[in-house]
């Protein structure tokens, strides 16, 4: 029986099988299984199914097998035949041509001679890519027999004058000669001038010549004047067809100018004859612009041919070629920048799909249409500006997305360009990549080299200017496209921002140099760039230019600009009133300007409503929150007045306030102060906006450092962006730890950058703060690692001598290292030879550290000098290197100044600006030479502005030195010696001088200085500060002190109140104190002569007045006298012990013999 599972299989099956064949096999299958009952081997219905699948794929398999196998026996059956064939042919066509003489008509040429030649050499030649020397026989005689039958006034033997017979013979014709074509352009890219032998380079040439004839009617002899226009049409569409895809017309000569010598190359070693290879190139220029020419002259036919394929593949093909120009000949060139040639270009490419566009980048290149040899200081006559304009920043985009896709583009470009700017060291001007790309990009800037020259930017600033004045006068111009599409400032501005970028990339030794160079001494160009930024961020308070409206018509109709108008009428609505009135107040030309001129600082309290006025409100969601042509103008505008701020000198900027006057330039602070502070707290966007961010953060810190050595800005300036959202001191102070080691990522973190990008948002007391947080993590990780266990433990001794306090210094301290920032203990021995009474508990100390900068910094010594400014500060003696252990005495010096930080102990001297800048690890320039050296500045600045011959001045790039009686000469430059100032170079030799005076020379001795200080404070920790804030507050404070911080902060012991008498009398003594007096009294109770940085309440431990009562007869008091003991002072607990004086007089004539004495304990 069946059982009832085999039934249903059964059913099933056959209701998924159609084939009868194998439906009756399984069911035989089933039967048989079922006969035998449940078994191992029973088949499922889904195997089985899996099983015939399999069959009939392996049946489909072996007859797609058997029917490839059968075409490929086919194919190589064709072949084999249509090549006996064309043997066979071919020995017929020899054999014709060399045994019988026949008439050449043109009819035999059709079908005789070029039926059959047409035939053997494109299957035996054209097809197997190669050329053999009997085929090269055979093209030559055939070519010979063309060109004199082309040459020949008989219509009957011409056999060009097939194409103006009958539509049987041109249809013959014109097929014969794009046959013809196809093999000449194949024999073009076949040939090398450099290595080839003669015979192909002759072939080469015929076929060149041929190929020009067919073309062109002008070399038909038997054309007529009334057989012309049908020969014109026919040679178009002959011409036509060349410049198609299918005739490949420009990959064959790119393939052959791609053979031509390299640059820079000699053609001793070629094989071929200067005017042969003359004759192959420009019969191949010829060719490859004859599209162009056919369509500039048809004028017989209703509409001009269309050129737009011809014209993408001129551009892709040819004017990629690298070192195109070096290649050719210059009498050739100029045919190649004709109107007619490159208008058709620039419009192809402006129309060009990405596709296309991907097609130029596929191979490594990207097409551009200027060469060095195209543009040699003016552009081709004709040439439409705006269109070019708008295809260089179409191309220039492309590239630097393409760099940015293969790799080129990284992070350590801007890295290399900082350390330009910020080196002493000579550029090396050699590429840095490998040798791989190196050739490429040497070649790109070639190409790149005319948008250096400043020609290039003038014609476009004066064509735009032109324009936009014709449009200004004629109202009722037509609506064409010259001028509603005209060149503007925001076009210009791409493209010079695209250059900068791409120069960076593609040369990073040198980076975007040239070009800056160029722009920033270009007249007017700036001053127009913020023109056009003032209409976007300070709307409603501004005088615009002709040039300035010219770019506000693009900025604020840009449909991706939505956001931008909107923004300018709500600023407008909101702080036109209000810029008026506080400018008037606060940035106004008034006094103020003049204090700052004369560089005497304000004074005036920071009002809390003028931080509104410097919250720039458009700028407030950082770069993000632009308009992607209002980030295009602030890169290019902080890229270029970056650069023009290295070397404008302080006349320039304050007298003559060039480019921008003062209060322009307090708008310009406020501008990037703000945009850097928000782009660094709320994120900069990513990579795209970081061209945006570095050179915005460059041109914030050059205007900061210029202001904080002569002030030409409001404090709230600089702090007013972040009034409202400063983080926790703490936290600054952590974040600015952790981020000062990745400098790098600080702006991929937001909220947080901002703590390293802009320090100045903090007030100075807050940063100060800052700095103190700093010290105080430190020493808890220093606990924390056990180098501090407790009160006096790992203390280090030192005894030192009154009469040597340096020497011994030196000798005891200067090899611990990070052991400097335990606590010592010092014991001073009295110039006796006796221990002096007292122990140290932090006074003492601080009384050593005083007393040693007071002796090693002192001109004397040797180690350093003052400057000749009326200020003296003091500045590294040159001389010292020379000294034995000079070098060593100064780094040992910068570790007192280091544990005078750390301990926050101020000393009593200055430094010179200059110098401090190299321990902040920055760049001096020009403008702060007067700083230094007022008279060698005047002296530069004398030669820099001289109206004459500056020869006349007899200077050399040298300088001369005196050091221990010995003269010695350094050259500015290589060969200084022999290099004579002149009116060219002067600039160069006025930036040497003040570059060797400012950095070179006192280099040495400021490193050494920096790795002691560095020894104890982190580098980090310095970026807080400014130069100015680092020497007039952590370095040597105010000469005076606060009377009534002091007063507020003063502790009372001994029996003393603040209401007693002597305590009232006290007060009222030191306020008449002159301000050394009121320091030497602080110095006399604490050893310090400086208030505390922060104020009095930071004073550990607090100053405190102790009562010291004097028993005095009653006759004595009776009769006025006073008393006669002497103030005296514990240094170790900043306590002042004050006997009870009766008088004023007696008060303040025994405090100022007490002060003046020296001495402490011993008045006891």
């Amino acid at each position: 029986m069946e059982s009832p599972n085999s039934r249903c299989t059964d059913s099933l099956v056959v209701g998924v099988v159609e084939d009868p064949r194998v439906l009756q096999w399984m069911i035989i299958a089933s039967i048989r299984v079922s006969l035998r009952g449940a078994s191992a081997r029973e088949i499922t219905r889904d195997a089985l199914l899996e099983k015939v699948s399999q069959e009939r794929e392996l049946r489909n398999y072996t007859k797609r097998a058997t029917a490839a196998a059968i075409f490929i026996q086919r194919v190589w059956r064709r072949y084999n035949v249509i090549k006996m064939v064309a043997v066979q042919l071919q020995e017929e066509w020899e054999t014709l041509l060399n045994h019988h003489s026949v008439v050449m008509t043109r009819t035999w040429i059709a079908s005789s001679l070029l039926r059959p030649f047409l035939f053997f050499i494109t299957y035996l030649s054209i097809r197997h890519q190669s050329i053999s020397t009997r085929d090269v026989s055979c093209i030559r005689h055939c070519f010979k027999i063309l060109l004199e039958s082309i040459n020949s006034t008989d219509s009957n033997m011409n056999f060009c004058s097939l194409a103006t017979g009958t539509p049987e013979e041109k249809r013959i014709w014109t097929y014969e000669a794009q046959k013809l074509i196809s093999i000449c352009l194949f024999i073009l890219s076949e040939c090398d001038t450099h290595s080839g032998g003669q015979d192909t380079v002759f072939l080469s040439s015929m076929a060149m010549r041929l190929i020009v004839v067919l073309t062109d009617t002008k070399g038909w002899k038997s054309i007529t004047v009334d057989n012309f226009q049908d020969a014109d049409r026919v040679v178009k569409n002959l011409v036509r067809f060349m410049g198609s895809r299918k005739g490949g017309l420009y990959p064959c000569i790119r393939k052959y100018f791609s053979k031509l010598d390299a640059p820079c190359s000699s053609l001793k070693n070629s094989v071929v004859q200067p005017d042969e290879r003359f004759l192959i190139t420009a019969s191949a220029i010829t060719l490859a612009l004859r599209p162009f020419q056919t369509a500039n002259l048809d004028v017989t036919e209703p509409g001009p041919l269309n050129v737009q394929y011809a014209a993408e593949q001129y551009c892709v093909h040819i004017l990629t070629i690298p070192w195109l120009a070096q290649r050719l000949p210059a009498v050739l060139l100029p045919a190649m920048k004709h109107m007619s040639i490159l208008s058709p270009c620039l419009q192809a490419l402006l129309v060009m799909t990405d596709l296309e566009k991907e097609n130029i980048k596929g191979d490594g290149r990207d097409a551009f249409i200027s060469d060095t040899s195209l543009f040699q200081g003016q552009f081709t006559q004709g040439l439409n500006h705006m269109l070019y304009v708008h295809v260089v920043n179409i191309l220039a985009e492309n590239l630097l997305d393409w760099l940015e896709n293969v790799g080129w583009i990284r992070k350590d470009n801007q890295e290399i360009q900082e350390n330009i700017e910020t080196s002493a060291n000579p550029i090396d001007l050699a590429f840095s990549t490998d040798t791989t790309f190196g050739s490429m990009k040497m070649s790109y800037m070639d190409l790149f080299r005319p948008v250096c020259q400043q020609w290039h930017l003038m014609k476009l600033l004066t064509n735009m200017k032109k324009v936009a004045e014709i449009i200004k006068c004629n109202s009722s111009l037509p609506n064409n496209l010259e001028y509603t599409r005209k060149l503007e400032l925001l076009d210009i501005a791409y493209l010079y921002s695209f250059m900068l970028r791409i120069f960076s990339v593609l040369n990073p030794a040198v980076g975007p140099l040239p070009v800056l160079n160029m722009l920033a001494f270009t007249p007017g160009f700036l001053v127009n760039l913020w023109e056009a930024l003032e209409i976007y961020i300070f709307p409603g308070d501004v005088k615009f230019s002709e040039d300035s409206d010219n770019c506000k018509s693009k900025i604020c109709t840009n449909k991706n600009d939505g956001a931008c108008e909107k923004k300018q009428k709500q600023t407008s609505k909101d702080g036109g009133n209000k810029w008026v009135t506080m400018l008037q107040k606060i940035t106004g030309k008034s006094q103020m300007d003049v204090d700052l001129i004369s560089g005497q600082p304000r004074t005036s309290q920071v009002k809390e409503d003028t931080f509104d006025v410097w919250d720039v409100e458009p700028l407030r969601c950082g770069p993000q929150g632009i308009s992607k042509d209002i980030s295009c103008l602030l890169h290019l505008f902080c890229a270029t007045y970056s650069h023009l701020l290295l070397v404008l000198d302080d006349i320039e900027f304050y007298e003559k306030q060039v480019p921008f006057t003062l209060e322009q330039q307090r708008r310009i602070a406020s501008m990037l102060n703000t945009l850097v502070y928000n782009g660094s707290s709320h994120g900069s966007g990513g990579e795209q906006n970081r061209p945006l961010m570095d050179a915005a953060v460059r041109c914030l810190h050059l205007l900061y450092e210029r202001d904080c050595r002569h002030q030409f800005c409001p404090p709230g300036l600089w702090l007013s962006p972040a009034r409202n959202n400063r983080p926790p001191i703490a936290e600054a102070a952590r974040t600015h730890e952790v981020l000062s080691a990745k400098a790098d990522d600080a702006l991929t973190i937001p909220s947080m950058a901002s703590v390293i990008t802009t320090t100045h948002v903090f007030p100075f007391e807050e940063r100060v703060q800052m700095f103190r947080e700093f010290i105080k993590m430190d020493k808890f990780s220093r606990k924390m690692a056990g180098e501090v266990a407790g009160p006096g433990s790992r203390s280090i001794e030192v005894v030192i001598r009154r009469g040597h306090i340096v020497e011994d210094g030196f000798q005891q301290l200067n090899y611990l290292g990070s052991r400097l920032k335990s606590c010592i203990h010092v014991s001073f021995v009295s110039e006796c030879g006796l221990p002096e009474a007292g122990l140290d508990y932090g006074g003492l100390f601080k009384e050593f550290l005083t007393d040693i900068a007071k002796a090693a910094f002192a001109p004397e010594y040797g180690l350093f000098s003052q400057t000749s400014t009326s200020d003296r500060l003091l500045i590294p003696n040159t001389a010292a290197r020379f000294v034995e252990n000079g070098t060593q005495m100064i780094e040992f010096l910068g570790k007192v100044v280091g544990k005078a930080l750390y301990e926050g102990i101020l000393l009593d001297y200055s430094f010179s600006h200059v110098f401090i800048q190299k321990l902040l690890g920055r760049y001096s320039f020009l403008d702060e030479l007067s700083t230094l050296d007022l008279e060698l500045y005047r002296n530069l600045m004398y030669v820099k502005n001289y109206d004459g011959d500056v020869k006349e001045l007899s200077l050399d790039f040298t300088v001369t030195e005196e050091s221990l009686g010995k003269r010695h000469i350094i050259e500015l430059k290589p060969g200084g010696k022999d290099a004579i100032v002149t009116n060219e170079n002067k600039l160069q030799y006025v930036h040497a001088m003040a570059d060797y005076k400012l950095n070179r020379q006192m280099l040495p001795l400021s490193n050494a200085f920096y790795r002691g200080l560095t020894d104890l404070i982190s580098p980090s920790w310095l970026k807080l500060f400014n130069a100015s804030e680092f020497n007039q507050g952590i370095v040597s404070g105010n000469h005076d002190i606060d009377i009534t911080d002091l007063r507020n902060n003063t502790r009372y012991t001994g029996g003393y109140t603040e209401g007693s008498r002597t305590v009232k009398l006290f007060w009222e003594v030191i306020a008449g104190f002159e301000p050394n007096e009121r320091c030497m009294l602080l110095k006399f109770v604490t050893s310090c002569s400086r208030a505390p940085l922060l104020g009095f309440k930071h004073l550990q431990p607090t100053f405190t007045i102790h009562k010291v009562a004097c028993d005095m007869p009653l006759w004595a008091t009776i009769g006025g006298q006073d008393v006669e003991r002497l103030p005296s002072a514990s240094t170790c607990y900043n306590t002042l012990k004050l006997p009870t004086y009766k008088r004023p007089s007696t008060l303040r004539a025994k405090l100022l013999y007490a002060i003046n004495s020296n001495a402490g304990f011993e008045l006891s």
